[in-house]
């Protein structure tokens, strides 16, 4: 084969391949942020999250395929500058589109509220993800944070795999898809594993066909190497670094999940201040999110229909004149409650200081954005204080179950229904039943927030609710799923609630109101009974927790009542009676209140995960050094061909120009003259490898030709700059751009 023969083809000629190559760096490049994009499936719940960072990849793999294809006969800098300047255009407009477009001109040009809605969305989500606990309600936040973040992370990686940067690709795509692990300290998804294994050997195999200034055949071994030692550290390493729950996320349990699945935000050990609240109220109310009304037998189900716009009311009023009622005010400041419901007392009657995005439920009395969150908000909501008498209450019947017509009936276990008559049968009206059902969980049960996940039972199921009566051992969502089909069982009307309890009294004032403060272990759920002509009246089931319902007679009343509700207590509870049970927890210390000193942190697992992020970082220069080993031990023993294959490497990892049409001795004068290194050295190396090609193999002057490599090698590195030899330690492109280096390339 002739010199002409063996010269690369020219650039005109490869940019005629250039269109069928976008279509390819653009699949892969949509692949990896897919294989970044699949753990987070797992932390954050399905929403429009996930629909909008699907569309983010894309448009931008889209865009990135039709600028390059239009720009084919442009300079090479030119179509890489337009292909991002529209890439950006265009991701800009489509999370316009997809977050902000009420903000924006025509739904896709952002403007000075676009950027503002932006920035209150990412405050929200960041107030999220520190506080919050795994996984994540799909909040609009969440959805900004994610469609951002991906953009940054599709765009990169689409100029990456344009740019034949298959390893820093990968490095990119195996951190952001390790993040929710990492954070969450979960175990290894073995199936994202075997995704980014498979990525790799992809993007190596086609970052080598690419490239313009080697071979088109490509090692597999050395490809395949690096793809299983990829993939083995990161299965190795990933799952056992130690990250400190202190950069979890999950420590404080202020993302509120609606779907009652509370005992991982509860059971997080270093509770943070949520929010505070000023009350005209002789005590601070409980505050509710939301409601969940209907039971399908496995988890009760929030209530999100019926919203209505802020200055429509709360709706028609559900207690009789007959019924005393007493008018408060509570002024509420949302610290790190992350949600889409507002915390208010019930039942509130008006409310000022928010947006009117956030919308009234006339059902329930609660308050909801589909766009807002509540986090940060200062606001005022009136409410009453409904009292009945015990006379009154006792006289009135509970409202029956309403059972709609296209639901599936509910089979519950036996012994929910032979409890309830059991427990409530010396009863002679609904009142004194549900009394008696709240006396018997308190007396009989106790407060644990680890007996549930250690019998298996932590849940509101039917089945759950079974286990939890035999074991008579569990925390707040027990208590209430129990109680509500208890109550169902005895045909009355009954919705869960959840929301907090009314906090520890400071000695801070707003005005001449008290201050109260909340903390996230204070989120709570309790049951509601309806009583026509009186509300929803809430109990409080839960053991040592909270204020038990208790109604006064009305002779010792002068007509209202003045007994003990959850949502109108006769008197300031004490703090123990709302801050909850005194839960054992790992950190506790002489420092470990909120007024202490911080505990000291321990340094060993922030120590680790370095070292653990470190070796990912330095794969690729651990495998050089490995080949690099492998083919001076066998220069040494003789194999000249090795020792050239490693020079030829050194000068593809430093960034000298390398062509196969190029023999030993014209490469090496080219080296001389350009000064790169000795030729006396050279000599030695362009001898053996002659003598190997064209005589019998042979091992004198073995130790000569490897010490003549190595001061060759010395001197290729001293003629780059430094940057030029830190990426070729960091980043060695002989590793996806080689072609059987170790083999004498003589014609």
């Amino acid at each position: 084969m002739s010199r002409a023969e063996r010269r690369p083809a020219p650039s005109w000629h490869r940019d005629r391949e250039l269109p069928r190559s976008a279509w390819v760096s653009a699949a892969l490049a949509g692949a990896a942020a897919l294989v970044a994009m699949w753990p987070f499936t797992s932390v954050i719940r399905p929403g429009a999250w996930s629909a909008t960072v699907l569309v983010v990849i894309v448009v931008t793999a889209l865009t990135g395929v039709i600028a390059r294809t239009l720009l084919t006969q442009r300079p090479v800098w030119v179509r890489d500058l337009v292909t991002l300047a529209a890439q950006l255009v265009v991701v800009v407009g489509a999370l316009t589109q997809l977050v902000a477009r009420d903000t924006a001109v025509l739904g896709f040009v952002p403007t000075d509220a676009t950027i503002l809605t932006f920035r209150t969305l990412v405050a929200a989500a960041g107030e999220e993800i520190v506080f919050g606990a795994a996984p994540l309600d799909p909040s609009p936040g969440l959805q900004a944070v994610m469609g951002l973040g991906f953009a940054v992370v599709a765009i990169l990686l689409d100029q990456l795999v344009a740019q034949r940067g298959a390893i820093i690709a990968f490095l990119l795509t195996a951190a952001v898809g390790a993040m929710p692990m990492i954070v969450t300290v979960s175990g290894a998804d073995v199936v994202w594993f075997v995704m980014l294994g498979i990525l790799l050997l992809l993007l190596l195999r086609s970052t080598a066909a690419q490239h313009p200034e080697s071979p088109r055949r490509t090692s597999t071994a050395v490809a395949a190497g690096v793809g299983v030692a990829a993939l083995a550290a990161t299965v190795v390493v990933a799952p056992v670094l130690p990250v400190s729950t202190a950069l979890a996320g999950t420590g404080s349990g202020v993302s509120v999940d609606a779907s009652l699945r509370l005992g991982d935000d509860l059971r997080q050990p270093n509770p943070v201040e949520v929010l505070t609240l000023a009350t005209t109220a002789d005590t601070a109310p409980y505050l509710r999110l939301t409601t969940l009304s209907h039971f399908d037998g496995r988890v009760w189900e929030p209530d999100r229909g019926g919203f209505a716009p802020q200055d429509e009311g709360f709706g028609p009023e559900e207690w009789s004149p007959e019924i005393a009622v007493k008018e408060q005010s509570t002024s509420i400041r949302v610290l790190r409650v992350s949600s889409s419901w507002l915390p208010v007392p019930y039942p509130a009657t008006t409310l000022q200081g928010v947006p009117s995005s956030w919308r009234v439920s006339q059902e329930n009395r609660t308050v909801a954005s589909r766009s807002a969150d509540a986090v940060g908000n200062d606001y005022t909501v009136r409410s009453l204080e409904v009292d009945p008498t015990l006379e009154q209450i006792r006289a009135t019947p509970a409202a029956p179950l309403v059972v709609e017509p296209d639901e599936d009936a509910v089979e519950l276990p036996a012994v929910i229904g032979e409890t309830a008559d059991e427990v409530t049968g010396d009863a002679t009206n609904d009142y004194d039943r549900l009394i008696a059902l709240q006396s018997w969980f308190r007396s009989e049960f106790s407060y644990s927030l680890e007996t549930p996940v250690e019998e298996g039972f932590d849940g509101t199921g039917a089945d759950a609710v079974a286990q939890f009566l035999d074991v008579k051992s569990g925390y707040c969502i027990h208590f209430a799923g129990a109680f509500a089909l208890m109550a169902e069982s005895l045909d009355m009307e009954v919705r869960i609630v959840v929301g907090y309890l009314p906090g520890a009294l400071t000695t801070t004032q707003r005005g001449e109101d008290a201050v109260y403060s909340v903390s996230s272990d204070q989120l709570h759920s309790w049951p509601e009974v309806l009583f026509p002509g009186i509300g929803w009246v809430p109990f409080e089931p839960t053991a040592s927790l909270g204020i038990p319902t208790a109604f006064a007679a009305g002779s010792t009343s002068g007509g209202g009542g003045t007994g003990t509700t959850p949502n109108a207590p006769s008197a300031a509870p004490e703090a123990p009676q709302t801050t909850g049970p005194e839960v054992e927890r790992p950190d506790a210390g002489d420092n470990a209140g909120a007024t202490g000193q911080l505990n000291r942190l321990d340094p060993t697992p922030v120590l680790l995960g370095t070292i653990g992020v470190l070796i990912l970082l330095l794969l690729p220069a651990l495998v050089r050094l490995s080949v690099r080993t492998s083919r001076r031990a066998r220069a040494r023993r003789g194999d000249a061909g090795a020792a050239w294959g490693e020079l030829r490497a050194t000068m593809l990892d430093l960034g000298i120009a390398v062509s196969d049409a190029e023999t030993p001795r014209m490469r090496a004068a080219d080296l001389v003259r350009d000064g790169r290194v000795g030729a006396e050295d050279m000599q030695i190396l362009t001898d053996a490898v002659e003598r190997a090609s064209y005589a019998r193999p042979s091992t004198e002057k073995a130790d000569a030709v490897d010490d003549a490599l190595g001061r060759v090698l010395a001197d290729l590195r001293r003629s780059v700059s430094r940057p030029a030899r830190t990426q070729a330690f960091l980043l060695p492109r002989s590793l996806v751009a080689t072609r059987a280096p170790d083999a004498p390339l003589l014609a």
